[in-house]
């Protein structure tokens, strides 16, 4: 038993601090209603603590009655509710927005962009819709994309666990992407320490833990505001307009990596700050009821967007999702470090290899919509059709996530002969393609089936000559796409592009013999000769004739080709000249040898309609795509 000065001296400090803790009971004071202990005097904050401590110290006092025990319980009780207050009260003080515009400058150099200029791949889509008929992506030719592209680097590998907390930790420090910023000042942080040290040694470990969870998630639900972050459940944002979940994915992507990086790294910090050494993963469970919620709110948009319905037009905001979350996997990796922070890490780990799936499948789904393209209604002039333009653009747009494809695209296709007895799919041989890396396979292959689909869809001209324009339009600009992009045409390779223009020159080649091997046959000699001499052998009917028969036939190809479309200019220039150098001299040399016969007889001027002049001119007529009725008025000029 302790000597009776000792257990006065005890009776004293208690009943001191009794008064103070009593002095400060809110549910019998106005003036502790009122008033905040931690927002006035220094010296009172101090009285106050140090009474809590002697309270703390009377609990485990052995040498005081059950009366007394009694006291110190209820003063402990009051004590504990007035710091739970002060606690509330500091964290509430100190919530504040943050600076979102300058974090985001902040983080801007590490931003993934997908593109050299900086805009979105979602800018080079735009509406163009085929004739009377359906496109295959709802649809893969429903919207045309702009020939314009950029260029971009492809994201890391995703980082292991962290083996250790204390390996974490030091990472943590050294990460140097992830920005921690003050949110409370160090002198606050003191005294919420000294509070929490107080609550957690009496006890009162859950009070202040959900206390502090609570105010600190408020903070993270008015940045999450300002991010514009919104609380949208799955099926939300499954049931959203594409155009509209394309802007969100741009927000989120700007917005996770303010969350990641800065708030949630900041609120870890915090939770140390206060928490660390006060008891055993006090502050990771702190950190964990601040942050679970909202972090699972900001990573539940990337899953539903990762488990939606799959379609091409999505494939490169989910590409812009996965490299967003690769690049962003390590540090939720060190911000997320604990073992009770584990579902968290599950579920971005998951959601990165849902999106990588996704890719996959779209890609997959792309090349059948392509195959299947169903449009029967040939496009206008033969100029390229919008099928042609979609694929190509999103290829070259693929192209742009080389680096991120060639690690989704785990298998490649056969490198044998991929032949078909199913006369809908074309025959393939891709043992001339050996060393080409999956994704250009794939590439190979879209471009494969495209002209596949092409050539069918030049079936419905009823010209042949406009049939295999259009091949040379379509193939042609398809050979453009590549050469225009250093990514593409790697990919393709030089071999294989040879092979493509080969494949228009012979279209242009098929045209001019469909053509223009009537209209020459027209200027030859034979069957204008009868027996005799060679100036007095020659049948002017059959000169006549002849001489209609041209006429006739060219006015027909200049009636109908001027309405005719190639938009290369250079392609149109060099076709022009490849027919001029064939019908020019032909006419001219015949002009030349029987001009005189006609010119003898009776109305000249009905029989030799053009000079090699008026032929020249009108050759420039050719391939500009002239409305009929404009065309006529040119004519008639």
């Amino acid at each position: 038993m302790e000597p009776p000065e000792r257990y006065g001296r005890e009776t004293a400090g208690f009943e001191t601090a009794e008064k103070i803790i009593l002095r400060w009971d809110s549910t019998v004071s106005e003036e502790a209603r009122e008033k905040m202990i931690f927002e006035g005097d220094r010296c009172e904050v101090y009285r106050y603590l140090q009474a809590v401590d002697e309270i703390q110290r009377s609990i485990s006092s052995t040498t005081i009655s059950d009366d007394e025990q009694t006291k110190v319980n209820s003063a402990i009780q009051i004590a504990m509710a007035r710091l739970e207050d002060e606690f509330r009260n500091i964290l509430l003080v100190h919530i504040h927005a943050i600076d979102i515009d300058s974090l985001l400058a902040d983080l801007g150099s590490s931003s993934c962009s997908r593109t050299a200029s900086g805009r979105e791949s979602s800018d080079f889509l735009e509406e163009d819709h085929l004739e009377q008929e359906e496109t295959p992506t709802s649809t893969a030719a429903a919207a045309a994309v702009r020939d314009d592209g950029g260029s971009r680097s492809g994201s890391g590998d995703m980082l292991k666990h962290m083996e250790s907390s204390t390996s974490a930790v030091s990472s943590y420090r050294s990460t140097s992407s992830i920005r921690e910023i003050d949110l409370i000042p160090e002198e606050t942080i003191e005294d919420l320490r000294s509070i929490a040290e107080r609550m957690i040694a009496a006890g009162y470990l859950r009070e202040c833990i959900q206390v502090y969870g609570s105010v600190r998630k408020s903070a993270v639900d008015l940045n999450f505001k300002r991010l514009n972050v919104e609380k949208l459940s799955i099926g939300d944002i499954q049931r959203l307009e594409w155009d509209a979940l394309e802007t969100k994915i741009r927000r989120w992507i700007r917005a996770a990596k303010v969350c990641v990086r800065i708030l949630f790294a900041s609120e870890k910090r915090l939770c140390e700050q206060i928490f660390d050494g006060v008891g055993t993963a006090i502050d990771d469970a702190c950190f964990m009821e601040t942050v679970k919620g909202p972090a699972i709110q900001l990573f539940n948009f990337a899953e539903a967007i990762s488990i939606s319905r799959r379609s091409p037009e999505k494939l490169f905001k989910i590409l812009d999702l996965h490299d967003a979350l690769v690049e962003l996997l390590p540090d939720i990796e060190v911000v997320f470090d604990s073992k009770s922070s584990d579902s968290i890490r599950v579920q971005a780990a998951e959601i990165l290899s849902r999106l990588a799936e996704a890719a996959r499948g779209i890609l997959s789904e792309f090349e059948n919509a392509v195959l299947r393209e169903p449009s029967r209604v040939p496009v206008p002039g033969g100029t390229i059709h919008p099928l042609t333009r979609y694929v190509m653009n999103y290829i070259s747009l693929i192209s742009d996530y080389k680096q991120t494809l060639i690690e989704l695209i785990m298998s490649k296709p056969s490198t044998g002969s991929r032949y078909s007895s199913d006369p809908s799919t074309p025959d393939m041989d891709f043992s001339e393609l050996e060393g080409k890396t999956p994704l250009a396979l794939h590439l190979i292959w879209i471009i494969v089936i495209l002209q596949f689909n092409l050539e069918g869809k030049s079936k419905h001209y009823k010209d042949t000559s406009l049939e295999h324009l259009f091949m040379m339009n379509n193939v042609h600009y398809i050979v453009q796409k590549v050469k225009g992009s250093p990514e593409l045409r790697e990919m393709i390779g030089d071999d294989y592009l040879r092979k493509m223009t080969g494949k228009f020159r012979q279209a242009a080649t098929s045209y001019q013999r469909a053509t223009w091997v009537k209209v020459l046959y027209c200027l030859r000699d034979e069957g204008l000769h009868v027996s005799g001499g060679f100036s007095s052998g020659v049948s002017k009917s059959a000169l006549r004739e002849r001489f209609k028969s041209f006429n006739a036939m060219f006015e027909e190809v200049h009636r109908t080709q001027a309405t005719w479309l190639i938009p290369d200019s250079q392609l149109r220039e060099e076709l022009r000249i490849s027919i001029s150098e064939k019908l020019i001299p032909a006419y001219r040399s015949f002009l030349g040898r029987f001009r005189s016969h006609i010119e003898s007889g009776k109305h000249p001027e009905n029989y030799i309609k053009y000079s090699v002049e008026d032929l020249e001119t009108s050759v420039l007529d050719f391939f500009e795509g002239y409305p009929v009725s404009q065309h006529l008025r040119r004519r008639s000029q």
